[in-house]
């Protein structure tokens, strides 16, 4: 037996909890889903809300019991921001020698920076992650690269396992200039020397350009290659997400408005989140994914992580992207092995911002996964690893580097594949 349709489902019921604390339907819409609503005027089919929620809950938590995604953990630490703001890291992958110095032989450095040996020092590679995300975002790329390389993932503020941002409790407004003090922050303590290649995702991307913009210095002398992967570098007002041209602008005007409200709301918005989770369940699908063709396992990972996010985080760092205009601080990376990856269904951040970035990097590796969207690093992880082998075999080279591992040098050759399984 099917429930009602969704009129008179799980919104009807949002509607009415709403209604009570005076928030109108469209701010409704907006507490499902946050700032992923504007697929409401897009005309997202959402007739499989009609499935049994039963049955539902029953495939959500059979996915959730079975799926490792996110599972991948590394050596924590954490790492005090430029306004004190605790942020989380994690440092894995097999290059890094053992702080108490277990007597292997190779080259690497002792999480904190002391050197292990002399010799070329060996990559460290930093990832990025997006926006209303966290660092197991990466979980494929993590799984791929973790042998014989060094690794940092870490948690922007207000995200993930990450403190909330001082600063904002504080009443000053986020920036994405912010974020990039706190990624050399996290580059100050846990990789202060050797090579670096930079890896970020969206907002990750955003952070790499602001560090760009502040230290170019560092670019010049320890980048050794860049990888900015569905993310863009100005212009997000333009942005249509997928509407018509009027409706585009209509939200762009109502939306931060609305946002800010919702962030004032957080216990009713956390709440009417869950009853209306299967209608959030489709504008995330929408706005994360390009195909129909992705693992149940990954669309329902993206989920949790996008849920995971409370509203006044969503609020937080909504209104900072449209002042978000780095095209500038680009030149910085001019002349560093540079790989732009962009998902041609991307609604967020379309892969014509990719193509202007790229444009402005000359040499630079563009690559566009047809057919996927924004969490492309997670739709094509088979593309996304190749490319990125193939980025860091010519930073290690550029940067003159300790040898890459062999299974990075293997994955580097191989021809890249549209999708592969967890290797897990």
């Amino acid at each position: 037996m099917t429930d009602a349709p969704v009129e008179r489902g799980p919104v009807a019921a949002v509607a009415k909890a709403a209604g009570a604390a005076g928030v109108s339907r469209a701010g409704v819409i907006g507490i499902s889903v946050g700032v992923l609503a504007a697929g409401a005027a897009a005309g997202v089919a959402i007739e499989r809300l009609t499935v049994g929620r039963a049955m539902r809950r029953r495939a959500r938590a059979e996915l959730d019991a079975n799926a490792p995604y996110g599972s991948l953990r590394g050596r924590p630490r954490t790492v005090a921001a430029p306004d004190g703001t605790e942020l989380y890291v994690e440092l894995d992958g097999t290059g890094w020698i053992e702080p108490d110095g277990d007597g292997r032989e190779g080259v690497g450095i002792r999480p904190g920076g002391e050197r292990a040996s002399s010799g070329p020092e060996p990559l460290t590679v930093v990832f990025c992650h997006g926006y209303c995300l966290n660092q197991d975002s990466w979980h494929f790329q993590r799984a791929t690269l973790r042998d014989g390389m060094r690794l940092v993932f870490w948690d922007q503020r207000s995200h993930g396992r990450a403190e909330r941002s001082r600063s904002f409790l504080a009443g000053e407004p986020a920036g994405i200039d912010q974020l990039g003090g706190d990624l050399k922050a996290v580059i100050d303590a846990v990789a202060p020397t050797g090579p670096l290649v930079l890896v970020g995702h969206s907002m990750g991307g955003m952070t790499v350009m602001a560090l760009a913009d502040q230290h170019p210095e560092l670019f010049r002398e320890r980048v050794a290659g860049v990888a900015l992967i569905g993310t863009l570098a100005g212009g997000w007002n333009d942005v249509s997400l997928g509407l018509p041209k009027a409706g585009a602008k209509l939200f762009k005007k109502v939306a931060p408005g609305m946002v800010k409200l919702l962030g004032r709301q957080v216990d009713l918005v956390e709440a009417t989140r869950r009853l209306g989770s299967d209608v959030a369940a489709v504008f995330y699908r929408r706005f994360s994914f390009g195909g129909r063709d992705v693992d149940p396992g990954v669309v329902r990972f993206a989920e949790q992580l996008l849920d995971a996010t409370p509203i006044d985080v969503v609020a937080e760092f909504y209104p900072v992207f449209g002042a978000h205009e780095k095209y500038e601080a680009l030149a910085a990376l001019r002349g560093l092995p540079a790989l732009v990856v962009a998902g041609t269904k991307d609604l967020l951040t379309p892969s014509t911002h990719s193509e202007a970035i790229a444009e402005r990097l000359p040499g630079a590796e563009l690559v566009l996964a047809e057919g996927a969207g924004h969490l492309v690093m997670l739709e094509r992880p088979g593309l996304v690893d190749h490319e990125l082998a193939r980025l860091l075999r010519r930073a290690a080279g550029f940067a003159g580097a300790a040898p890459l591992p062999a299974a990075v040098l293997d994955l580097a050759r191989e021809r890249a594949a549209e999708s592969v399984a967890d290797p897990l």
